[in-house]
């Protein structure tokens, strides 16, 4: 195994899909449908990436920034079908590795999870 991923979405929908694209990959992932109980899932486990589906959930600068400060060493990599997030700024420059446009291309995903898995 490469790995685990957690994925917090809070659309059932993406977890099917982003699982869909991970386990063949030799991913595990684990799901989650809010942040609340995200840093202690990590703090628990050991996790590779953190993916966000920033269209189903109520996240903000603030959220991202102590997430990644509870959790520097954990990259994360977003997901939305919005092209801009004027009220992420903060948090696209500085605390998310990467946005990917949804549907997920796969073969984008899997690219951009080798690549942080190998920093």
């Amino acid at each position: 195994m490469d790995g685990s991923i957690v994925v917090v979405a809070a659309e059932p929908e993406q977890y099917r899909t982003i699982s869909a694209i991970l386990e063949p990959n030799h991913y595990r992932t684990a799901i989650l449908d809010s942040l609340c109980d995200l840093s202690k899932n990590i703090r628990e486990g050991f996790y590779h990436a953190v993916i966000l589906d920033l269209d189903s959930l109520p996240v903000d600068n603030r959220s991202i920034r102590e997430l990644r400060k509870q959790n520097p060493e954990v990259p994360i990599i977003a997901l939305s079908s919005r092209t801009f997030h004027p009220e992420l700024q903060e948090a696209l420059s500085l605390y998310i590795s990467a946005c990917l446009a949804k549907p997920v291309n796969p073969d984008e995903l899997i690219y951009w999870l080798r690549s942080i898995c190998e920093k």
